[in-house]
Order: C-alpha cells, then sequence, then structure tokens
C-alpha cells in the first residue's frame, strides 16, 4: 500500500472565478452593443491603467523591481506609433506592435544601466532614463518636436476594421475607432493577465519568486537570477509600449509632456497596484477600479485630489501593508488567481512489487 499525491494550485474559488471571468469578457466584448459612447471611453481607461499596472505589478511584485521609469516605455512605443503612421504609413493599428518593439529595443540598453543599481538608486536610475527619454523625443521635428502632433486624419478613417464596426453598430467613423480601440485594449488586458498568470505557475514563476524572495539563497540552488530579471524587464517593457501604442492611438493627439508624464504613466500605476495588493494578480483588478471610482468623486477638487490620494496610498500601506486584496485574502483565504503550489491527495493505493 502506498500514498498518492499530487501537486495542485487549483481552489474551488479560482474554478468560480474562472466561469465568472468568461461570463464578463463576454459581456464586455458586447458592450458596445448596448453601452453608451462615454461607458465604452471609461472602459477603454479602466482597461489600459489595468495592463499598465500589472506590467508593473510583474515588475515590482514578482521581480522585486521597483522602477519609477515607466512612462519612458509608455511615451517612446507612443512616439513610435506616431511615427509609423506619419513617416511609414503603416496603419495605426498594426503600429501597435511597432510601439511594443520600440519600448523593447529601449529596455536592452536601459536594463544594461539600471541593473547595475540596486533598491532606490535603480528606482531613480530608471527616473532618470525616462527623463532622458523624453528630453531626446522632444527633438524629433518629425513628429512634432517639442509641442507633439496628431495622428493624420486620413490614416484614422482608413484604420483596419473600422468600416466594419460602423455597418455593425450604425455609428460614426468616431465612435468605431473607440469601439475597436475598446475592443483591442480588452485583448490586451485580457492577455496580459492571463500570460502572467501562466509564467507565475510555470517553473519560471517560482524561480521568479525565490529571486524576489532571496536572490542569495536563489542563486545557492541554481536560479539564474540575472536570466529571470531579465525575463521581466523585457517583458514588462514591452507590454508597456503596447499600452502606450493604444492609448495614444485613442487620444490621437500627443506631446512630450503627456507621453511621458510621470504621474500619469507611473505614479497612478503605483497607486493602483498598492492600495490594491502588491504581488497578486487580482490587486491591480481591485486597484484599478478603486483608483477610477476616487478618479471621478475627487476629479473636481483640484490639486485636493492629488493629496486625498496620497493619504489614501499612506493609510493603505500603514494598515493594510498587503493592499486591500491582501486583507481580504486574509481574511477570507479567498484566492481568484492562486499561485502557490499545494500538496493534495494522500489516497492509499496497492503497489506491487
Amino acid at each position: 500500500m502506498s500514498a498518492t499525491y499530487s501537486v495542485t494550485t487549483r481552489t474551488k474559488s479560482s474554478s468560480i472565478a474562472v466561469l465568472l471571468a468568461v461570463l464578463s469578457v463576454a459581456v464586455l466584448i458586447a458592450a458596445p452593443g448596448f453601452a453608451a459612447r462615454g461607458t465604452i471611453q471609461d472602459l477603454f481607461f479602466i482597461l489600459t491603467m489595468l495592463t499598465l499596472a500589472q506590467f508593473w505589478n510583474l515588475l515590482a511584485g514578482y521581480g522585486g523591481l521597483v522602477s519609477v521609469g515607466q512612462q519612458a516605455f509608455v511615451g517612446l512605443g507612443a512616439y513610435a506609433l506616431y511615427g509609423a503612421v506619419i513617416l511609414g504609413g503603416i496603419d495605426p493599428v498594426m503600429s501597435i506592435l511597432v510601439a511594443g518593439v520600440a519600448a523593447l529595443l529601449l529596455a536592452v540598453p536601459t536594463g544594461f544601466f539600471a541593473f547595475r543599481l540596486h533598491g532606490a538608486y535603480f528606482a531613480i536610475g530608471t527616473w532618470v532614463i525616462a527623463e532622458v527619454v523624453r528630453l531626446s523625443v522632444a527633438q524629433w521635428r518629425s513628429v512634432g518636436g517639442g509641442t507633439g502632433t496628431s495622428l493624420p486624419r486620413e490614416a484614422l478613417r482608413e484604420m483596419v476594421l473600422v468600416d466594419w464596426i460602423q455597418e455593425l453598430f450604425g455609428v460614426r467613423s468616431s465612435a468605431a475607432r473607440d469601439i475597436l480601440a475598446y475592443w483591442i485594449a480588452l485583448a490586451l488586458a485580457v492577455g496580459t493577465i492571463t500570460g502572467i498568470y501562466w509564467l507565475l505557475r510555470s517553473k519560471r514563476g517560482l524561480a521568479l519568486s525565490a529571486v524576489r524572495d532571496n536572490i542569495e539563497a536563489a542563486q545557492s540552488v541554481g536560479v539564474d537570477a540575472g536570466r529571470m530579471r531579465w525575463l521581466v524587464f523585457l517583458t514588462s517593457a514591452f507590454g508597456t509600449g503596447l499600452a502606450g501604442g493604444l492609448i495614444y492611438l485613442q487620444k490621437a493627439r500627443i506631446s512630450p509632456d503627456a507621453a511621458f508624464s510621470v504621474t500619469d504613466w507611473t505614479a497612478y500605476v503605483i497607486f493602483i497596484v498598492v492600495i490594491g495588493g502588491i504581488g497578486t494578480i487580482e490587486g491591480p483588478i481591485l486597484g484599478v477600479l478603486i483608483f477610477f471610482l476616487l478618479q471621478n468623486l475627487l476629479a473636481d477638487y483640484g490639486s485636493w485630489y492629488l493629496m486625498i490620494l496620497g493619504l489614501i496610498g499612506i493609510g493603505v500601506m500603514l494598515f493594510a501593508p498587503r493592499g486591500l486584496w491582501g486583507l481580504i485574502s486574509e481574511k477570507t483565504g479567498l484566492q481568484l488567481f492562486p499561485v502557490r503550489r499545494r500538496l493534495v491527495g494522500g489516497q492509499l493505493t496497492n503497489k506491487e512489487g
């Protein structure tokens, strides 16, 4: 007689969460058929900020690399898209991939410099690099220089799938572009969450967690810490570049100060992850919903808005260091995207020989 065991990450709540996620995605896909244009724009904002938050969470929450220079990848990705459309004549939708590749290429020299720094020096170093990139892009006169530019109307009118969406929903071209951008944002957000969850459940996910918790101990058991850091850094840069290109495709107008804004693309993203729960997939989802509600409730208070957000962030860090989702999970044991491996089984079986 022998006992059989198996390793699993699945829980009852995660199985239910999968069904709810599928239903939610189906409803979101169909949303343009019954939701107002303003709602679609709000959902686009939530989805793109969620994507940015998930990639920063992958970098900082799982990789232990706290960057405050993610705006470099947002801005360069957006400008790469504009350059591809204006100078190369490429379809704006197809140019989103160009945005991701441009951010990925920027991440290579950035990593060689930033990985020589640690802790607070790494964070400051990434911010300095972002500022250098912003100042450099501001000299790019072909895409407006320091004042910025807009996407050509002809390119926007001839975007792939826009005519089909106009006929499908009976809307104007501007609304059709919003719907197309929203669907792409939904695909990007779902793909990001799915990809990160798959990564964390793989052997590389175990190695990544080991590097984050104790790099010396991880290296002592054969984990290539440098390789894992490069993996999350390049992945985060590529995804952030895609999101940046998509955001400014929907805006159709760009300037260096807006595209490389540390407040919009890094500070808000950090706030989302911190209040939701760093180091969890559920945290950014909860955090982005809270951030959206706070933004709508407090936006009319001017500078007080940022102060209130800061106070809320400090309060969460003091009283719920693992974020609101961490607090919920601690009290209820609820895990929608479990990555911790558990040993289950123990059933006795006959074993011959």
